[in-house]
């Protein structure tokens, strides 16, 4: 779904599509736009406007569709969906206006108490190495003291 098909929609409507207000895709998009004013042009221009780049990513965060389902719906290759999100979680986050939780942040215990630990000690049978006469040593039984 492009950009121009999402911004008429009502602002309920596309929050619950996007997962951001309206305002925040404007802020976002105007982040997007400085960091493209600051890179270097080289290559091929994108398919992708920046607000339909921006759009990309949102909806992979939001509906957790594979990379391959994004191309069937905006006519890229897998490789370009993947460049495009790594960019602009890059571009975002570089930025610091916006709270992008990392693993580590998803993940703090911060106010949780550890009342007890759980510790698994089942037998797990381990493979040994079948005696054969290649890994035996070449010296007599009767040589050895």
């Amino acid at each position: 779904m492009r950009y121009e098909e999402v911004e008429r929609l009502p602002p309920g409507q596309f929050k619950q599509l996007t997962g951001v207000k309206r305002e925040t895709f404007v802020l976002m998009l105007a982040v997007l736009r400085q960091s493209e004013r600051q890179k270097k042009r080289s290559g091929r221009p994108s398919k992708l406007s920046l607000a339909d780049q921006l759009l990309l990513t949102l909806m992979y965060w939001r509906e957790y569709r594979t990379q391959f389902h994004i191309t069937k719906g905006y006519g890229i290759h897998e490789a370009n969906v993947n460049w495009i999100i790594r960019k602009v979680e890059g571009a975002l986050a570089a930025s610091g206006e916006f709270r992008l939780p990392g693993k580590r942040a998803t993940r703090s215990d911060e106010g949780v108490e550890i009342s007890f630990v759980i510790v698994d000690v089942t037998e797990t049978p381990i493979e040994k190495p079948k005696k054969s006469r290649d890994s035996a040593t070449a010296a007599k039984s009767n040589d050895t003291p």
